[in-house]
């Protein structure tokens, strides 16, 4: 009874997409790879999730606020 945690297992690192592979641009223009990294609520996913860098993240987030902004992308999904 005294140690009743189960013990952790931790996946695989995830790489970063655009690291990897250096021919994918992140671009505001494209929605269609954007999509990939928002839910289906709008909301963006996180670098813990999908395994993006921190610089890549910031510059995906930069993105999708551009296309936003020019609506190509919607903030919001209508319930």
């Amino acid at each position: 009874m005294m140690n009743d945690k189960k013990p952790r297992r931790f996946g695989r690192r995830k790489v970063c997409m655009f690291c990897a592979d250096v021919t994918v641009k992140i671009d505001y223009k494209n929605p269609q790879m954007l999509r990939s990294f928002v839910t289906e609520r709008g909301k963006m996913i996180p670098s813990r999730i999908t395994g993006t860098c921190a610089q890549h993240q910031r510059s995906l987030s930069l993105a999708i606020r551009r296309s936003r902004m020019v609506a190509l992308m919607p903030f919001a999904v209508n319930e």
